[in-house]
């Protein structure tokens, strides 16, 4: 298990790269979901500087919090309220380039410009969503979704 990230400059692509095995080191032998959504939240934080990286999990037909990085949040969102529950609802990755423009919005911080939202997926079915925020408009892109794509299918998600 790797205890520190190397910490690569360069474009969104070279530090996607660098981060990838990076993670895959964290989870390696480590089965607890807890335990690893909280790692790569805090990697995806400590590489990009994100304002908020966390995941929200599927009980009793809502996404309640689970592990994060950043100030509060929201605690529970309805399936097709805001980003998180539309891409929960549409079981697609949803990029955000203003959230003020996003119908249905929901505001946990006035400081969150733009937003990516990516399902999880166990067998089949959406269990949850890693929603990554930025204090900066248009700051995600089809790379970012490629990526934490790649990320989440590293963590083992249990029986």
């Amino acid at each position: 298990m790797a205890e520190d990230l190397t910490i690569v400059k360069g474009d969104k692509t070279t530090q996607y790269q660098s981060l990838l095995p990076q993670i895959a080191a964290l989870l390696e032998g480590e089965n607890d979901l807890i335990a690893n959504l909280g790692n790569v939240c805090a990697a995806l934080k400590t590489q990009f500087g994100f304002f908020w990286v966390g995941f929200y999990w599927v009980k009793n037909d809502e996404l309640v919090l689970g592990p994060f990085q950043g100030p509060v949040a929201c605690t529970r969102i309805k399936k097709g309220r805001g980003v998180c529950g539309q891409a929960w609802e549409k079981a697609a990755t949803l990029i955000v380039p203003d959230v003020e423009a996003f119908p249905g919005h929901i505001a946990c911080s006035s400081l969150s410009k733009s937003e990516i939202v990516i399902p999880v997926f166990k067998n089949g079915l959406v269990c949850g969503v890693l929603d990554v925020d930025s204090e900066f408009l248009n700051h995600f892109d089809e790379t970012d979704a490629l990526y934490l794509e790649k990320i989440l299918h590293l963590i083992p998600m249990g029986n």
